[in-house]
């Protein structure tokens, strides 16, 4: 029974839990009336919010699009926040980053389907390594003014992220790998599959 009320359990177990909120899903259901699992992309990211409630409210959907994406964010970045005022090592505070991502990604409360872990993703690498998630944001915010095209703008930001925590941290401090950074990256990755796919046949829209 110990084992249930160890800290870092509670702590991963929370960092899943709430990363699995699906607020955007949450969000387009109470005020727009609308199963953002049943329209559009059928994602439940700020993205797809935005692009299907559009089409019925654009002041609304600019409001839970930026509602959703700021929920998303600070969900994953709540657990880490509350694990490191508890002075949990890094190892547990990465392990938490990534079970956050995977939570979104993979929601307990969606039958283990979700979002594609972007804000989520940033979210948690703001705490853990805050200028590469600056830089990133920033490549991200130029790349989606420039090419409107939120998927391509966000796997521009992961990659500015992963090359500049390389850059300013060749040993991530204290693990001294880049592994956790990587497993949030792939699965962001993963989720993007069939954006890729439509970049590729040039079919992907913009915002």
């Amino acid at each position: 029974m110990d084992f249930l009320f160890n800290q870092n359990i509670l702590l991963y177990v929370a960092a899943y839990v709430i990363g699995s909120i699906p607020f955007g899903y949450l969000l387009a259901q109470k005020y727009a009336g609308v199963n953002i699992k049943e329209a559009g992309s059928g994602n439940i990211g700020a993205t797809n919010v935005l692009r299907v409630i559009k089409e019925k409210d654009a002041k609304l959907a600019k409001k839970l699009g930026a509602a959703t994406l700021f929920l998303d964010a600070i969900k994953g970045l709540i657990v880490v926040v509350i694990a490191k005022l508890l002075g949990a090592p890094e190892s547990v505070l990465w392990t938490i980053a990534v079970l956050a991502v995977v939570g979104h990604c993979f929601s307990v409360f969606l039958s283990f389907e979700g979002g594609k872990g972007v804000a989520t993703g940033f979210g948690v690498l703001a705490v853990m390594m805050p200028l590469p998630a600056l830089i990133a944001i920033i490549i991200w915010l130029i790349s989606a003014k420039g090419l409107k095209i939120s998927s391509l703008s966000s796997l521009i930001g992961l990659s500015a992220f992963i090359i500049a925590s390389y850059i300013l941290y060749p040993e991530v401090p204290q693990i001294g790998s880049h592994a956790p950074i990587w497993v949030i990256a792939l699965i962001i990755f993963y989720k993007h599959i069939p954006n890729i796919v439509r970049l590729f046949n040039k079919e992907e829209g913009v915002v």
